[in-house]
């Protein structure tokens, strides 16, 4: 096995927890972030992690992982499939559901397509028990789907009924400078505004993989009560503490975006974008030390820890982060 690939933690990995996060890290940990699947629900293309990894990850393979990177830690999460262009999204949806159905503690989100009737999405919820819906911009209809609008991956129908059935929204923000983008900002503001019962999830922090995005956007979301932010992902400092300062420490959850929280990557902000970093695309050769991709589910939580110490959060402001929050929003 390659000691450096995904779905591999080694001593170095293991080393880093011990010496700077163990201390840090709350015992019972709400992963507001989780992808489940089973690979054959991908067809053919299965995303490049998804076949490295297990054939199945469902809750026990989720906790098994979360375990191994964070020993001694209770887990339980939002539950949603991992949306892929191609895939089989109904199979994704029953598995992600029953796999939550299984903890107490645990949640599932319904990966939802522009095209679905809202009739049907509101039967699906409450045949399947799914706590909120998981929209995602490579089911838009506009292309490239990297610069599309909120509402053409997230429907006001399907919003409406978020709202009238009390779900969460994670919403996965794309256009280049994502929360800094005012199409974006004026979305969530009229979405939120307009049907106040649904609960916004903003994802990896209002995607502030550039942290400047999140920095500048976030003012014009001050005052919202129904908007949230998880970390998922998330490896440059900055975008926790805007959240903290602008919406309250109430309003961030903690998040891995598990799998993806198992490859050896970082996102990085470079000028007004953000570039993954891995081995595949980069040289980490240097004459002056050893250097080695951590995991990004580390890299994360090295950063939120930094933003916790920096914002001069108490103890129970961070087990806020890492459950209490969640517990509220969700009714644990």
């Amino acid at each position: 096995m390659n000691t450096e690939a995904a779905w591999n933690i080694t001593a170095a990995d293991s080393e880093l927890f011990r010496r700077e996060l163990d201390p840090f890290l709350p015992h019972s940990v709400f992963d507001a972030h989780a992808h489940f699947y089973r690979i054959e629900d991908f067809g053919a293309n299965p995303p490049a992690l998804v076949s490295e990894g297990p054939g199945t990850a469902g809750l026990a393979e989720f906790r098994d992982w979360s375990c191994r990177l964070t020993p001694r830690r209770e887990y339980s999460a939002l539950a949603f499939g991992f949306p892929a262009a191609g895939s089989d999204v109904e199979a994704a949806n029953r598995f992600a559901a029953a796999e939550a159905r299984a903890d107490r503690h645990s949640r599932a989100a319904m990966l939802v397509t522009p095209e679905l009737d809202a009739e049907a999405v509101r039967a699906t919820v409450r045949r399947e028990k799914f706590a909120g819906l998981k929209c995602y911009h490579v089911y838009a209809g506009t292309q490239p789907t990297f610069e599309a609008e909120v509402g053409s991956y997230l429907t006001e129908d399907h919003v409406r009924v978020a709202h009238e059935e009390r779900l969460t929204i994670t919403l996965h923000l794309v256009r280049a400078r994502a929360l800094a983008d005012p199409a974006n900002q004026q979305a969530i503001r009229r979405y939120a505004e307009r049907y106040p019962n649904a609960r916004f999830v903003l994802a990896h922090a209002g995607r502030g993989f550039n942290p400047y995005h999140t920095i500048e956007g976030i003012q014009a979301l001050k005052g919202l009560r129904n908007v949230w932010f998880d970390t998922s992902a998330v490896c440059e400092g900055g975008a926790y503490e805007a959240i903290i300062e602008t919406m309250g420490v109430g309003r961030l959850l903690y998040g891995s975006d598990y799998p993806v929280s198992l490859m050896r990557a970082r996102p990085v902000a470079l000028g007004d974008s953000f570039l993954w970093i891995s081995r595949e695309n980069t040289d980490f050769t240097a004459a002056y030390a050893d250097v080695a991709p951590s995991l990004t589910g580390l890299e994360s939580l090295r950063v939120l820890k930094r933003a916790c110490h920096h914002m001069r959060l108490s103890d129970t402001d961070v087990e806020r982060i890492f459950w209490r929050n969640a517990a509220e929003l969700f009714g644990l």
